[in-house]
């Protein structure tokens, strides 16, 4: 069910979708726990930095302007579930969630709500256009965890450039 915006009375905005990936648990889990890593796999995100043991601050590239926000990981349990919620800026929940399918495969399962703020941001979310992106994302993730990324920080999957969120 999607959490509400108690200022706006609405329903956040969500993506939820999965992808398999052609390596073990632990090395899916390895990649996206690697939150500095995210701007190899994540076309609009600029960077992200840990300032805290459960804290990062995020830089990314919005509607054509760099925004920037922090979230705070609520759960990190290896090789099972990552899971976070913004606490200032552009407010965002999630949890990636990872599932054995057999010794060389791993099932990675993205759910994201967010608050789409002003009329393009609104209108990307109604048209599909962010949850296209972040599709797009999942599919560098499975290519660079499938070139070694994880294990030999591999930058293969490196966008050529950086675009907007929308």
């Amino acid at each position: 069910m999607p959490s509400y915006d108690a200022s706006k009375g609405l329903p956040m905005a969500s993506f939820e979708e999965s992808v398999e990936v052609a390596v073990n648990v632990s090395e899916a889990y390895l990649l996206f726990s690697d939150f500095e890593r995210f701007p190899l796999f994540m076309d609009a995100v600029e960077s992200v930095e840990r300032t805290a043991d459960d804290t990062l601050l995020w830089r990314a590239t919005v509607n054509g302007k760099t925004e920037e926000w922090r979230a705070r990981i609520t759960e990190l349990s290896p090789s099972h579930r990552i899971s976070w919620e913004s606490v200032s800026g552009a407010k965002n929940k999630g949890t990636v969630s990872f599932e054995d399918v057999s010794d060389t495969r791993t099932r990675v399962h993205l759910r994201i709500e967010y608050d789409p703020t002003g009329l393009i941001e609104n209108l990307g979310s109604v048209m599909g256009m962010v949850n296209e992106r972040m599709r797009e994302d999942l599919e560098r993730f499975k290519h660079l965890a499938e070139a070694g990324g994880a294990v030999t920080g591999s930058s293969s999957a490196t966008p050529s450039s950086r675009r907007s969120i929308l």
